[in-house]
């Protein structure tokens, strides 16, 4: 985490191609993230639904309470790197501008929103999925504008 005490990251020549390596790895992890969850998981509210809470008609079962767990504390975990990793690097590259720290703020709101949403879809009721699937766009739309900026910024300046 140099990059946060750095002044002028032009002056480290080793921190552009370091945080380029970052921001390239972090955009992988956000397109794989959806193909992963959309094979596994589902990314739409009836796949989703299915997941959670089984199909009879196609021989579905649910998912347990334990893997529904494990899943959720994964995610809470990714998330939360990803989010403040790209967060810092992307409010430090546009310098904090007025509207870094609007979607910065939009992106941690949605995630964080999409994290409650999913174990209250579990536990408390099926409406939460809906909540859930628009925040898991708006959130991953957000970091993915995020990331491209920044290694727009990193490459030109």
């Amino acid at each position: 985490m140099k990059f946060t005490i750095i002044k002028d990251l032009n002056q480290d020549s080793m921190m552009k191609p370091i945080l380029s390596g970052l921001l390239f790895f972090t955009l992988l992890y956000l397109l794989s993230d959806f193909i992963v969850k959309y094979s596994n998981f589902g990314i739409f509210p009836h796949a989703i639904h299915a997941t959670l809470f089984g199909n009879e008609e196609q021989f579905i079962d649910p998912i347990n309470k334990a893997s529904f767990l494990e899943f959720w504390h994964v995610e809470i975990f990714f998330i939360m790197m990803i989010l403040f990793t790209l967060s810092t690097v992307y409010i430090r590259l546009s310098k904090a501008s007025k509207s870094a720290i609007v979607i910065v703020n939009l992106m941690m709101m949605s995630a964080i929103t999409s994290l409650i949403s999913l174990p209250l879809a579990y536990f408390l009721s099926s409406d939460f999925i809906n909540i859930y699937v628009a925040t898991f766009f708006i959130w991953h739309i957000l970091a993915l504008i995020s990331t491209l900026y920044s290694l727009k910024r990193l490459r030109y300046a």
